[in-house]
């Protein structure tokens, strides 16, 4: 008996600003280990690099590749628009900076079968390009950096709440009118809460990996670790059931250290012990954190973990009332599907 064709697959991209990274992400798409029909569609945002230029010669260079424009510059929107132009029943989220290992798609499809989930991902494998980037992903790979997330420190398989990326049954996504371009951040979580509302089923599994580039300055790490915070908070007043004690950390943070240096310089110099506390812990988790990096990389990597708790904490703490009363007020209710096959 001929062995059954695997299913076709639709890769979405949504992309801004990516001329450094845009080339070698297409190409660790297009190089997969995988028998079935594949297409990449990019949504171009409007951007300020080669990102447009880059994308055109992919294009030109091989026909599974296409562009679709994303005039507002807004992630949900541009997966919704590449969603809306693919036509195959796989549906695989890759960003402009993320690298497929060689058989991401192959292994995600077998667990799309073998599990009956709506929505398979696994791990956000941050990888920098020089001491920095180094200092930053050992911060985004360490409990003392994102606490206990599954995707980024790696855990058994398993339903999840929600996933890195993902690679989506179409139906499913269909079925609940895509993304809520709504959450400017936060997107993945809200598609999928509606998901598992409706009887699907997100499952994480460490099979799955993806070679992440991390922000490649304090100032663009800052803004992206402050936007994080901001829509958790959105998060949280969205769905009141979603928070846990990890989330609450970095804010929690963010308030004892400004306490203790106010006390420290208007009361008694003893309240700058918690933020010299502060500062040993974060030096004391980097050093296993740092482990066969380089020097200049190991003693960037407190600078890297205070940037992402301060930024997230203060972020979580100025997030507007009214963001989240916009965001709830565009609430879709989750749409029940049948479980299909993946054909």
């Amino acid at each position: 008996m001929p062995q059954q064709q695997p299913p076709a697959v639709s890769v979405i991209m949504p992309v801004l600003n990516e001329e450094r990274h845009l080339r070698n992400s297409v190409r660790h798409i297009l190089e997969q280990e995988y028998a079935g029909e594949m297409e990449v569609v990019i949504a171009l945002g409007p951007s300020t690099d080669r990102t447009d230029e880059i994308a055109a010669e992919l294009v030109a260079e091989d026909p599974r590749v296409h562009t679709v424009p994303n005039p507002t510059g807004r992630t949900p929107a541009a997966l919704n628009a590449a969603i809306k132009a693919s036509r195959h029943p796989v549906v695989v989220r890759v960003d402009g900076h993320g690298m497929l290992s060689p058989d991401y798609i192959a292994t995600a499809v077998r667990l799309l079968e073998e599990t009956g989930a709506a929505n398979v991902g696994g791990i956000m494998h941050a990888e920098g390009e020089n001491a920095w980037e180094d200092a930053v992903a050992a911060a985004m790979t360490a409990k003392i950096g994102v606490g206990n997330a599954a995707f980024h420190t790696g855990g058994a398989a398993g339903p999840a709440d929600t996933v890195y990326l993902g690679v989506f049954r179409r139906d499913a996504l269909e079925q609940q009118g895509g993304y809520n371009e709504e959450f400017i951040r936060a997107q993945d979580w809200e598609l999928n809460f509606r998901i598992r509302e409706a009887g699907g089923q997100v499952w994480f599994s460490p099979e799955l990996r993806v070679q992440y580039r991390p922000r490649p300055s304090i100032k663009a790490l800052a803004k992206q670790y402050k936007d994080y915070g901001k829509w958790r908070h959105v998060v949280a007043r969205y769905h009141a059931g979603s928070i846990n004690l990890r989330y609450l950390a970095p804010p929690t943070a963010v308030c004892a250290i400004a306490a203790g240096l106010v006390v420290g310089a208007a009361v008694t110099p003893w309240g700058f012990v918690v933020p010299a506390g502060y500062l040993a812990a974060i030096t004391a988790g980097s050093l296993p954190a740092g482990k066969g990096l380089s020097l200049k990389a190991r003693v960037q990597i407190p600078v890297a973990l205070a940037t992402m708790h301060m930024s997230w904490g203060l972020g979580f703490l100025t997030s507007p009332r009214s963001l989240a009363k916009r965001v709830i007020a565009s609430r879709r209710p989750a749409v029940p599907a049948p479980t299909a096959d993946v054909e």
